[in-house]
């Protein structure tokens, strides 16, 4: 049983003592009567969304269709739909007025209608992105419609948010109800909360509320329409004023139009299902959606699979949307490096993505998995790490070369691979200025004076110089300088 907390407001309202995070600035649109504002956890700092409701009494209509927001958000899981962090409701006092105010808090999201505002996507980029958001909310209202028998009542633009890395998903669960069918016996309500969707979202049973049409046909029928409302805005560029303008499709693309009118169809039986959207619409097979799947299912791909992807990855990522590249590319690249799914090809793909980061951003997100990566068995990957050092070894503080990085490079002198021992010896322009004095003299001198007799006459050469500048380093107490 979904419980509510009671507390009361303080000051102007972000004093809220039983809520555990800090309210800031809200958004500029939200879905119905609710209000969308950044927050930070208490705790740790961390980001989130807070939304709010408020009602005039505890039995505001508004309130109740909010309560069934929030135990139904609490309670359906999916990748595609708003994580459900806390909730609470309070009573606020407005001079002598008591008012009532549901709190959800979720992970952090912002409109979708404001995030399309900012990346300011256009042309190819734009329908590719608008592509892989429409595939993850198709996949949230198949899962509800086909899975879950439920129906969400007003899938819209308003009702979706986009996450830091830019994924869509679904929320506003105030209508959602389960869908009662031909079951003669069925007590539950059927969206009865309804009356909170605007005229313009409503197909023409819901608008007649012609609740026996409505039970006989299949449980997507009215998302079905709700997607293809939220098409309609999505391309148009507008919030959808009557229903009459869904048969403007003049921005709705040609590739997308037979899906589009068919999710629109005047007889609910006839609508398509969501899950045969996502199945066969051309729209969807593009470049960003095929790049992100191969991602998100890597580890189902064989080793020659991942190679080939790999070694393509550099040049279509200049291809990719850039935003979408650096937010939700590169950390699901660099999570697969991390725990091993991705090979060797795909750290080059990395660092160049990475160059499309500001300094701090490759200092705060990156570059605590390539030190990572400096442990890996992989001696393919720690030759490329050595192959790249000049891209982000400036970047490592003299701790982390130290205690973290230095140890695991070390392995390569004594490797049985003469290209690695190269490699590794070469890594010290970089590495030795960041090493301490006793790291140096305890462990290097220790490493280098084994080179000076190696078979490789270019590395005992190199060996030589990198020892002199090691030499006058320690004698002179100054940082040395490398040829």
């Amino acid at each position: 049983m979904f419980k509510f907390l009671k507390g009361v407001v303080g000051g102007s309202g972000t004093g809220l003592k039983d809520l555990p995070y800090n309210i800031g600035e809200p958004y500029s649109s939200a879905w119905g009567s609710w209000t969308h504002s950044r927050g930070t956890s208490k705790d740790d700092g961390s980001l989130v969304s807070i939304f709010s409701l408020t009602g005039s009494n505890a039995q505001d209509g508004h309130l109740a269709a909010g309560r069934n927001g929030v135990k139904r958000l609490r309670t359906v899981r999916h990748p595609n739909i708003l994580s459900f962090l806390h909730s609470t409701e309070a009573e606020i006092f407005d001079g002598a007025t008591p008012k009532h105010t549901i709190y959800i808090v979720t992970e952090p999201v912002m409109p979708l209608s404001e995030k399309i505002k900012e990346l300011g996507l256009e042309g190819t980029q734009r329908d590719e992105y608008y592509a892989w958001g429409l595939r993850q909310i198709s996949k949230a209202v198949s899962f509800l419609n086909n899975d879950c028998k439920l129906v969400h009542g007003n899938v819209c633009l308003a009702s979706v948010v986009a996450t830091p890395t830019l994924d869509w998903k679904l929320h506003a669960f105030d209508v959602l109800s389960e869908f009662d069918g031909n079951n003669e016996g069925s007590t539950g309500p059927m969206l009865q909360y309804e009356w909170l969707v605007g005229a313009q979202y409503k197909p023409m049973e819901l608008t007649k509320s012609d609740w026996a049409a409505i039970r006989k046909s299949p449980p997507y029928a009215i998302d079905s329409w709700g997607l293809g409302c939220l098409i309609y805005e999505l391309f148009s560029g507008m919030k959808l004023a009557k229903t009459e303008e869904l048969r403007n499709t003049s921005s709705i693309p040609k590739s997308l139009l037979p899906d589009y009118q068919k999710l629109l169809s005047s007889m609910p039986p006839r609508r398509l299902n969501t899950s045969k959207l996502i199945e066969n619409s051309e729209y969807f097979q593009n470049r960003l959606v095929e790049t992100i799947q191969f991602m998100e299912i890597l580890s189902l791909k064989d080793s020659v699979e991942k190679d080939t992807f790999f070694r393509k990855l550099p040049n279509l990522a200049e291809q990719l949307p850039r935003p979408i590249v650096l937010k939700k590319l590169l950390p699901l690249l660099a999570s697969a490096l991390e725990f091993g799914s991705a090979a060797a090809p795909a750290l080059t793909a990395l660092l160049k993505m990475a160059s499309w980061l500001s300094p701090e951003e490759f200092t705060a997100k990156i570059l605590p998995t390539v030190v990572k990566l400096f442990a890996s068995n992989d001696r393919a990957i720690r030759v490329g790490l050595l192959q790249h050092i000049d891209q982000f070894g400036e970047s490592l503080s003299s701790q982390v070369v130290d205690e973290q990085v230095y140890p695991h490079v070390a392995t390569g002198f004594s490797d049985t691979s003469a290209i690695l021992r190269e490699l590794t010896l070469k890594s010290m322009l970089i590495l030795a200025p960041k090493l301490s004095q006793r790291t140096i003299a305890g462990s290097l001198l220790k490493y280098l004076s084994k080179l000076q007799v190696d078979e490789e006459a270019a590395i005992r050469t190199n060996t030589t110089i990198l020892l002199g500048n090691i030499a006058s380093h320690l004698n002179d107490g100054v940082r040395f300088l490398m040829p």
